[in-house]
């Protein structure tokens, strides 16, 4: 059955055959494309044409974003998505005060409002964390899990007293050295960047820790240990744990430390040196009948 034409005409007595026109359109709605553009296309162009025109008016716009906005905010600011409460884990009671103070959010919130990975941000922004995980809770709670560096050495730097940790980070200033008497005392400038290092030698000073006051990092590229009695171990800037070895086997056979030296410089470890007292040295000059002048 042929499909009915609306373009076609009713066909006068006197001349059946179509006009040229009418035949051509004939033959064009005889095609598909043609037939889907005028049952589908017009039709769906006249309907976008009148939506857009619609959509344009700037006072329409304004209404409809306005109610937009209604309809988001009363879905956020529901019960279920409100937040209300901040939990801290795995913070001292000082840094959890520090915590609270640098979180940029003043509850209840809604949690659509909460940027997770800013506020992760600023804790870790915090000298003394080490890490910290921000998530959200089902019960609208804010929980902050937080990993706090241990402070391993005090450092006398360039600022003052520093406790670091065991990589070398810093974790707080310290007011004074009677504070963290457990910690090993560190100095020099340049010693944050080498504190394994430190800490090994302090280990491997194990034997003689009852006189240890603590290590300095000297130029930037070696280490003194450094005892009471004024006396100091200069240690090479290569293997500085081997030479340390050879002098701790000297104050064990020969009782070295006991002596009055004020430095053994063991930076050339062929050529180990004694530094020795203004006493012990003029006594040990008399001995070999030196004559010594007194100013």
């Amino acid at each position: 059955m042929r499909p009915m034409n609306p373009f076609s005409k009713k066909q006068s007595g006197s001349d059946p055959a179509p006009s040229r026109w009418s035949y051509r359109m004939e033959r064009l709605w005889l095609t598909p494309a043609f037939r889907k553009v005028v049952r589908v296309g017009m039709p769906s162009f006249l309907v976008v044409a009148m939506v857009g025109l619609y959509v344009t008016d700037s006072d329409r716009q304004r209404v409809m974003s306005e109610k937009f906005d209604e309809i988001r905010r009363s879905v956020e600011e529901r019960p279920e998505f409100m937040v209300k409460l901040m939990a801290i884990d795995g913070a001292s009671p000082e840094l959890n005060s520090a915590i609270r103070e640098v979180m940029p959010v003043d509850l209840p919130l809604s949690s659509f409002d909460l940027d997770l990975e800013a506020m992760r941000k600023q804790v870790e922004s915090l000298d003394a964390v080490k890490r910290v995980d921000v998530r959200v809770r089902a019960g609208g709670l804010l929980q902050i899990n937080v990993e706090e560096r241990v402070p391993a050495v005090v450092w006398r730097g360039p600022d003052g007293l520093e406790l670091l940790d065991v990589g070398g980070h810093r974790v707080s200033a310290l007011a004074s050295r009677a504070a963290r008497p457990d910690l090993p005392l560190i100095a020099g400038e340049g010693a944050n960047a080498d504190v394994p290092e430190a800490l090994a030698l302090l280990e491997r000073a194990a034997p003689i820790r009852d006189r240890v006051i603590g290590i300095a990092r000297v130029s930037e590229r070696r280490w003194d240990l450094v005892l009471d009695r004024a006396q100091r171990i200069m240690l090479p800037p290569r293997q500085p744990i081997s030479a340390l070895d050879r002098v701790l086997a000297l104050n064990e056979a020969q009782e070295l430390l006991k002596r009055d030296v004020t430095h053994i410089d063991i930076r050339n470890p062929d050529r180990p040196t004694l530094r020795m007292t203004s006493d012990a040295l003029a006594s040990m000059r008399e001995m070999q009948g030196i004559k010594v002048k007194n100013n």
